[in-house]
């Protein structure tokens, strides 16, 4: 096991320094936090992720959670996790004061449970979807579901989930058909099934409040016919004691990773008594799911980066202790009797390192400025600036979701590599790791539904607002890069990446423009790697500005050392993963189409 999983003191840059969280704490609805504060909230989650997290991650992964008589059994942390969650206000963080939260930035929120996540991806889970299943009920719930439901979630004694996935429907929402049959006792009879609920069931909570979407009798067709609603796995009875409320747990799913994190096949109303309550109004529920799908979607990306950050220093420790060959001499040969050099010695040994390293630490920023877009859209109150920030967090959203699912698998990948023959052996934890981040690109809306999402609705949104918002973003980073001798070069580059992308994007919006919808979406997948690679060496040369910056003024706060490794993680980027997006250009503007069904079927 590597000593550490995280770097503690970048994180920390990321969110003050790059991402200005003071700036943030500005708005009054943070008035009673500061950053004193919200160090010592990070460094005793921090403590207990060290503590309660980390030394589990490899035991969870050897004993996974398991399905035995209509039960799921999970790790005992898994209790741990719900209690302490509820206590150390890792459920509630984000939550109004009203409904017993701490009222925290989504930034302060996001990086504390990045630390979890990093520490050990199979726990946090548990709480973060009983999070976004009370998040549901606050913010569209009756009075009523909220005192039932809520206080119980928050402190960690009742589990949450989110229902949506059906065995015959998969990620087409539309054809869900689990049924809501109305009631006079003002409650609705649900029957269907869901499929892979993470945090279904298990021994460690209470009770279970399922966030079920379901078609009421007679609703229209499609997915303008579907409403949300509460359906615990036991209902308060008159007396307050909780009765079986017919949802049986059906079976447990046995995974590649994430294995000590339960995925669940739940049955609603088998046995005809399964009630349900409507949250919000009738055939509004994808709606009102989707509103807290950009928090579910920075909780990805957040998870990927923490996985890929992880691994990257579980690599390096294995590189700084792993003697093996010997370096090149200057006439280009070896001297065998010269003693062996640590593995990171050698220049392709570092340059798997570093491609771990950009992607991990840039992951993390990208999620780092969506939660800050987050917190602005929600508190800023000058309505133009508000509407800045919507667009620019709906624009960047499938990214921050993708770019560190598909790239963060990548990154584990090569930290394997790292580790030779060791690293596919069970001793190390990068096979964990390895399998643990392949579910990310899955989670949450698969990459080709992101990516469809990015070219096809955010791009064009609003007459293309959004674009110009991210690229006026991007260009004011440009110049502020050009006022160093040395980041001059970088701005250029990235400049010119800008102009490729207009051209890209201009060819193929003329598809859409035609009618011809199939055509444009057909490589959306490659654009999205595309403008990923893009808006990365963005936030990359972001980082090096901010470097750059205390550097020459002397306003350091960190050692020399340390922004002069951001300033050359950036080149690295700028080097070896930027280029990339030359031959993804080539591709999405070649006029060859290969992949949209034709008159002859070409899979023999």
């Amino acid at each position: 096991m590597a000593k550490e999983y995280i770097d503690f003191e970048t994180l920390k840059y990321l969110l003050y320094d790059v991402h200005q969280l003071e700036e943030v704490l500005d708005q009054d609805r943070f008035a009673d936090h500061d950053k004193e504060s919200l160090d010592m909230f990070l460094d005793s989650v921090k403590e207990f992720s060290d503590r309660e997290l980390f030394p589990y991650i490899k035991e969870m992964d050897e004993n996974p959670a398991y399905y035995e008589d209509g039960k799921v059994i999970v790790h005992k942390q898994v209790e741990v996790m719900m209690k302490k969650g509820g206590e150390m206000g890792l459920i509630s963080g984000t939550f109004d004061y009203d409904a017993g939260g701490l009222q925290l930035p989504m930034m302060a929120y996001t990086a504390s449970a990045f630390i979890q996540d990093a520490a050990n991806n199979h726990l946090p889970g548990y709480v973060g979807l009983t999070l976004g299943a009370a998040e549901l009920i606050v913010h569209f719930g009756s009075k009523t579901l909220n005192e039932i439901y809520v206080p119980n979630m928050l402190s960690g004694q009742w589990g949450g989930t989110m229902c949506l996935t059906e065995p015959q429907a998969g990620s087409s929402l539309s054809d869900v058909v689990t049924k809501a049959i109305p009631t006079e006792e003002g409650y609705y009879k649900i029957s269907g099934q869901k499929i892979f609920i993470s945090g279904g069931d298990h021994q460690y909570a209470d009770n279970f409040v399922h966030l079920v979407l379901a078609r009421i009798e007679g609703a229209p067709a499609g997915t303008k016919g579907i409403s949300l609603f509460v359906v615990p796995k036991k209902r308060p009875g008159v007396n307050g004691n909780l009765i079986p409320n017919d949802v049986t747990t059906v079976a447990d799913f046995q995974k590649l990773g994430q294995r000590g994190y339960c995925t669940t096949h739940l049955g609603f109303g088998d046995a005809g008594d399964c009630q349900g309550w409507l949250v919000g109004e009738a055939h509004q529920g994808l709606r009102y799911m989707f509103l807290m799908m950009n928090g579910a979607r920075i909780a990805v990306g957040r998870g990927a980066a923490a996985i890929a950050t992880a691994a990257y220093h579980a690599s390096l420790q294995y590189a700084k202790e792993r003697p093996q060959g010997r370096k090149l001499a200057s006439d280009g040969k070896k001297n065998p009797e010269q003693g062996q050099t640590l593995i990171i010695n050698h220049p392709d040994v570092r340059r798997m390192l570093l491609q771990q390293k950009v992607v991990a630490e840039g992951s993390l920023s990208l999620v780092l400025l969506a939660s800050r877009y987050f917190d602005l859209k929600e508190t800023l109150e000058n309505k133009a600036d508000k509407e800045k920030y919507t667009l620019l967090l709906e624009l960047i959203i499938p990214m921050v979701k993708t770019y560190p699912s598909e790239m963060g698998a990548q990154a584990v990948s090569t930290g394997l590599q790292v580790l030779g023959g060791y690293g596919f052996c069970t001793d190390f934890i990068l096979q964990q790791y390895h399998r643990d981040i392949r579910i990310f690109p899955i989670y949450e809306g698969t990459t080709g539904i992101q990516s469809q999402d990015l070219l096809g609705r955010k791009l064009l949104m609003e007459n293309g607002k959004a674009l110009e918002l991210l690229t006026a973003e991007i260009m004011q980073t440009i110049q502020n890069a050009s006022k160093y001798d040395d980041l001059r070069v970088y701005a250029t580059k990235l400049g010119e990446k800008l102009q490729l992308a207009q051209k890209v994007i201009g060819f193929l919006v003329g598809f859409a423009q035609k009618g011809d919808y199939e055509r444009f979406l057909s490589d959306a997948t490659p654009f999205m790697e595309f403008l990923g690679n893009i808006t990365m060496a963005w936030l990359w040369l972001d980082i090096a500005n901010h470097a750059k910056n205390a550097l020459v003024t002397g306003e350091k706060t960190h050692s020399e050392s340390f922004y002069e490794s951001k300033i050359h993680a950036m080149k690295f980027f700028f080097k070896y993963e930027l280029p990339k997006t030359i031959g993804l250009a080539e591709i999405l503007m070649d006029e060859e189409v290969l992949t949209i069904v034709g008159e002859k079927e070409l899979f023999n």
